[in-house]
């Protein structure tokens, strides 16, 4: 763990971690809207236009006829595979598909394209960062995320690009949140001990158990915590920065603590999701000028905000789409207007 899983962002400041970023955060900001590497079909006229989306083929009569295996003369025919995969993966598949659709009808009503070539340009921009050419790249990918060329251009690569337009602002860095970085990337950091809880009542039960016996906080990790990451380390967690990365919450018990076996109270952090913390002492911090760095840190706190940015405007398209999901059964986002009701302003509960 690079840190803990918690609100709040960090800038990388490493290889391995820079190859989260574009693994991770990009891609974990469309995850975290549903939006997963599959295949998918345009749907919107004009979205569709986009040359970095290669098209998918169409079924058509004869693909539901045509056999993708026989045993002992029998044919499994396209028909009996797709219903298969729609009852093994058909759910996460078209919650995936409706929030790429969402992307692709936002750019197709404000005009927007992505060209083949942006798709290009960011590639080649990405595979730089890491010193490798683009083949070399693309190996990698292949390799490690099992992601064709057109599947990385198509469900990465593209995606972000529109959201990114879509988005539709300019990252500004200022002096303080540079600052406020290098603080956090070489200042000292929190070592702790954490134990996670999902409702306030056992999270005080727990507490006032460790209280009675600090001494036993690692135990009572392994034994109760919710977080299997650290429980299966009796509750170390990686050190705490002290202005991102964790909790808000967190931060501000970890910073406050002195001594080492210092407990912290029950802090909530999320939403039935309470944790203790055990303080046992300071990292040592690094001695670098922040002028020297400054340009790294500028870098990387640009690419965060950029993620930032990118993800609060397809939560708020999310928001404003009406999905009906007949798979699923259920409905969310604007009540499509009827009776003289504002579609734009009404809104629906999901139903079930």
């Amino acid at each position: 763990m690079d840190d803990i899983t918690t609100s709040g962002n960090t800038a990388p400041v490493t290889r391995t971690r820079r190859t989260g970023l574009v693994f991770g955060g990009t891609v974990l900001i469309l995850i975290a809207g549903g939006i997963t590497m599959q295949v998918w079909r345009a749907q919107s006229s004009q979205a569709a236009e986009q040359k970095g989306l290669p098209p998918v083929a169409s079924a058509t009569a004869e693909t539901f006829k045509t056999a993708f295996a026989r045993v002992n003369g029998d044919s499994i025919t396209y028909e009996t595979l797709a219903q298969e995969c729609i009852e093994r993966h058909g759910k996460e598949v078209l919650e995936n598909m409706v929030n790429r659709l969402i992307i692709q009808q936002e750019c197709a009503r404000r005009g927007l394209t992505v060209s083949e070539a942006e798709v290009d340009q960011e590639i080649v921009e990405i595979s730089k960062k890491f010193g490798l050419a683009l083949d070399q790249w693309y190996k990698m990918l292949q390799a490690e995320r099992n992601l064709t060329p057109a599947q990385y251009r198509r469900d990465v690569i593209w995606p972000m690009l529109a959201l990114k337009k879509l988005a539709g602002k300019d990252v500004e860095i200022t002096r303080e949140m540079i600052e406020l970085a290098y603080e956090d990337n070489y200042g000292p950091r929190v070592k702790a001990r954490m134990i996670v809880l999902d409702n306030i009542r056992r999270a005080t039960e727990i507490w006032e158990k460790a209280k009675k016996s600090p001494d036993d906080f690692e135990s009572l990790a392994r034994d109760y915590s919710m977080e299997p990451n650290s429980r299966a380390l009796g509750g170390v967690i990686p050190p705490i920065r002290k202005n991102s990365g964790a909790h808000e919450n967190l931060r501000k018990a970890a910073f406050t603590m002195k001594e080492p076996g210092e407990l912290s109270g029950v802090l909530q952090v999320g939403p039935s999701q309470y944790a203790i913390l055990k303080f046992e002492g300071l990292t040592e911090p690094v001695d670098h000028n922040i002028a020297d760095v400054e340009a790294q840190l500028h870098a990387d706190l640009t690419e965060r905000e950029v993620q930032r940015m990118v993800g609060e405007t397809f939560e708020k398209l999310q928001q404003q789409a009406r999905v009906d999901n007949f798979l699923t059964g259920e409905s969310r986002g604007r009540v499509e207007a009827a009776s003289g009701l504002d579609a734009e302003s009404e809104d629906a509960p999901a139903t079930r």
